[in-house]
């Protein structure tokens, strides 16, 4: 699992606290990370998984703190919605290019959380917070359901 963000660009940090807050409740076996550079670094840190569960902050258009599970295996990502990346190569060209290269895991799940402000400062927004209340407890049963079909 891999938690992405940038913690000084307020509800950018989505991921990484989401991250944050499932850590504990996941599988001894299942390592967590915490990735706040380039998105194309992530092609090296899930190399050999069999599985990959990605959490980023997202700008699609939808209500602050709304939950989008993207089935990055199947499809790719729409990249309009990872636009708020600060990044040369954002998550969605990473995983593109993870899967023409033949390196993106047959099992590779991406949390996005709605964001509302990407400006520079601290902390989340009310409603973003929120959302990621019940999420870490779902992440987690998802994990592991997943765990005893791979």
């Amino acid at each position: 699992m891999i938690g992405l963000g940038n913690r000084w660009r307020r509800d950018d940090a989505a991921g990484l606290v989401l991250a944050e807050a499932v850590r504990g409740r996941l599988p001894a076996d299942v390592e967590l990370l915490l990735r706040e550079g380039e998105p194309a670094g992530l092609i090296d840190d899930w190399a050999g998984a069999a599985a990959v569960w990605v959490l980023d902050a997202v700008s699609s258009g939808a209500e602050p703190g709304t939950l989008h599970r993207l089935d990055a295996a199947r499809e790719p990502l729409p990249a309009a919605m990872f636009g708020t990346s600060t990044h040369h190569v954002g998550l969605a060209e990473a995983i593109e290019l993870a899967r023409v290269l033949g390196r993106l895991p047959a099992r590779a799940v991406v949390y996005g959380v709605e964001g509302a402000r990407f400006d520079a400062g601290e902390g989340l927004t009310p409603a973003v917070a929120a959302a990621l209340d019940g999420l870490a407890d779902r992440l987690a049963a998802e994990v592991a359901a997943a765990r005893s079909e791979l």
